[in-house]
């Protein structure tokens, strides 16, 4: 009986000094190693239904929350679109079909689907063929006016234009319009493998390797497209195996149709026209529709990846109402309009592609813990806390925790931009309780703040 007396007296300590001093010694104390002030952090834990918070630091401050931000893209879109809901493309035939032959063009328009991946858009062009459809005459158009045009540059984040993350949204998104590249190390040469396919294209490989290159230092090697040919050229170390890297080089328009034409020639079919922008035309049924998975299966991917040309999409698609293109302007109103809806004033709100990959979002901690904490009310919470990431299982925190105790019992969205280091969700403490946790660092001194973040979770999950 002294023995249970005593502990729960430490436990009282615990809890009273970080009541106290607003956060946890251990927090302090990293957050001190990594040389972040404390009025560089925005803090929040709160019970899942409580009303006041426990550890407040900084919450009502309006900062730069990363990836944590598609928490609320996500929620509206499950709440405003619902869990069921399925993006479609559709194929139609503009012009007379006879024999196999379309004398006239074949026209796909998109609706903004977020994961027509290759191998669905191959087993699409599978059913083109099976429903008699074998040569085109005429051209391929495209048919993006679902979303408003604009005018993206890929290097304007980070003057990286090639990175996949960087990729808009766009109507008729394919594969992400990214390619897989692997550097196969094979003595002083690395064979490069290049996914998918791009007819029209050439890969010109000048990937030579080296004994003395570290295997985690920094890419050594450069992707670039001169022309139709694919560029590659650098050093990578010749003794760690393969190298694999994910790039995008080809606007929306050239990826698809690079990518059309060459699975439409594996699968038997001949094309005599060229790729144009148009219309679909509006007298016409489809040829044929494909859909997406549900939308509780894609935010999955959103969420536990980090999905940023993903949660774009969505965006967007939230904004496509009434016949109007879906924009940024758009997906904002469909935002503000959930937030309204849900009695929840959020004055410093900034959203720019609902997705983090940003200089200028901004929302408080306390108001990412509310959306949280709205989420925990939702009929479909089940939805949105299963499309976290498991600390120490899987997701952007597969390596956090991982085989410690504690893994499996948070699940978490992170966000990581230069600068800015965020964790977002829920923590299970071994107490039964379940914790709203909102942990946002802006600070140059970002990159080094995940020992405090764990520490929070860490102290929480085991004493709270």
């Amino acid at each position: 009986m002294k023995q249970i007396f005593t502990t729960l007296l430490l436990l009282g300590a615990i809890v009273n000094a970080a009541t106290a001093a607003n956060l946890p010694d251990p927090v302090s104390e990293a957050l001190k190693r990594a040389h972040i002030p404390l009025n560089s952090v925005g803090i929040v834990v709160q019970q899942t239904h409580a009303r006041q918070p426990v550890i407040s630091q900084n919450a009502k401050l309006a900062v730069n929350p990363a990836s944590t931000i598609k928490l609320l893209t996500t929620l509206v879109g499950l709440e405003t679109l619902g869990p069921a809901y399925r993006w479609k493309t559709e194929a139609y035939l503009d012009g007379k079909l006879e024999n196999g032959v379309l004398q006239g063009n074949l026209v796909f328009k998109g609706y903004g689907d977020p994961k027509l991946t290759i191998e669905q858009f191959w087993l699409w062009l599978h059913e083109l063929r099976q429903r008699g459809l074998r040569e085109i005459r005429g051209d391929v158009v495209l048919d993006r006016s679902f979303f408003e045009p604009v005018s993206h540059d890929p290097a304007a984040f980070d003057n990286d234009p090639v990175r996949a993350y960087n990729v808009g949204a766009d109507a008729l998104l394919l594969n992400f319009n990214a390619l897989r590249l692997r550097l196969i190390p094979n003595g002083s040469a690395a064979p490069a493998l290049l996914e998918p396919d791009l007819a029209g294209y050439t890969l010109d490989n000048r990937i030579t390797t080296s004994a003395t290159l570290p295997c985690h230092g920094d890419d050594a090697y450069k992707v670039r497209l001169e022309g139709r040919s694919i560029v590659l050229e650098g050093t990578i170390p010749a003794n760690c195996g393969e190298a694999e890297d994910y790039v995008s080089l080809l606007p929306h328009n050239d990826y698809f149709f690079a990518v059309f034409s060459a699975l439409w020639k594996e699968l038997g079919g001949t094309l005599q026209g060229k790729l144009r922008e148009g219309n679909a035309p509006s007298n016409r049924t489809p040829f044929a529709v494909r859909h997406s998975p549900p939308l509780a299966e894609v935010i999955r991917d959103i969420n536990k990846f980090s999905n940023n040309t993903m949660a774009r999409q969505l965006f967007l698609t939230l904004g496509a109402t009434d016949g109007n293109p879906g924009n940024v302007s758009g997906g904002s109103a469909a935002v503000q309009q959930w937030l309204n809806k849900q009695q929840l004033q959020f004055p410093e709100l900034v959203l720019e592609n609902g997705a983090g990959l940003s200089r200028t979002e901004r929302i408080s901690a306390q108001h990412l813990a509310d959306i949280l904490q709205r989420a925990a009310r939702s009929p479909f919470s089940a939805e949105l806390e299963a499309s976290l990431p498991i600390l120490g299982m899987d997701g952007t925190v597969k390596k956090r925790f991982k085989n410690s105790e504690i893994a499996g019992h948070a699940h978490l969205k992170t966000g990581t931009l230069e600068g800015v280091k965020s964790i977002a969700g829920y923590v299970h403490a071994q107490s039964g309780k379940q914790w709203v946790v909102v942990f946002i660092i802006n600070h140059p001194n970002a990159k080094y703040g995940q020992a405090a973040q764990d520490a929070l979770i860490e102290w929480l999950e085991k004493w709270y």
